[in-house]
């Protein structure tokens, strides 16, 4: 089976979260959560940012999202929500051997990290069609020039506004749509395993 890199939103390593990488060792995957908030978690987005702020911005975020996987094989597959996003982002563009990427409710420019997406690592971004983080912060855009330039690129679009649509613990949570994310993650998972 697949091993697999699962970071973590601004709100920390929550149970929703866990609960996600769980479903992924049901299946048989080997899944890494690395914890980049030091076992702190938060009740808002913004309290979320707060502590990236004090911790020292989203570069250490990628720092520690890097000394993560320093003892990890490079054949791995990324995962990341939303925040979680920018060091999954991160390694599968910069750390040879990526075996696929996989963006939930957010996506940055490929230029931030490199020329061009790697060639022959799938990708797969997930988000709401209205949600006001995805759609209007740019995110949207950078997921459907990410897809046109991979040549095994998917985008996603689930009808809704919610942002952390799949956490099952939080009220942004919508079952179908995480139902159906969770499915096209693990059909990736069994593409490439």
């Amino acid at each position: 089976m697949t091993e697999v890199v699962l970071f973590h939103h601004a709100l920390g390593l929550t149970p929703g979260v866990t609960a996600f990488a769980d479903e992924l060792r049901q299946a048989g995957h080997t899944v890494h959560t690395p914890d980049l908030f030091d076992g702190s978690t938060f009740p808002s987005i913004e309290a979320g940012i707060g502590n990236v702020e004090r911790i020292g911005g989203f570069g250490e975020v990628l720092n520690r999202g890097a000394r993560a996987v320093e003892d990890l094989p490079a054949d791995v597959v990324y995962v990341g929500f939303s925040l979680g996003v920018l060091p999954a982002q991160q390694l599968a563009q910069t750390r040879a051997g990526a075996r696929g990427a996989v963006f939930c409710y957010s996506c940055v420019p490929v230029a931030e990290f490199g020329p061009a997406w790697p060639n022959g690592v799938p990708v797969q971004v997930h988000g709401m069609d209205a949600d006001p983080i995805f759609v209007d912060d740019g995110d949207l855009d950078a997921a459907r020039a990410l897809v046109e330039s991979a040549p095994r690129g998917e985008l996603y679009l689930y009808p809704g506004d919610q942002h952390y649509f799949a956490d099952p613990t939080l009220p942004s949570y919508d079952a179908a749509a995480a139902a159906l994310l969770q499915t096209r993650v693990l059909t990736l998972l069994a593409e490439v395993g």
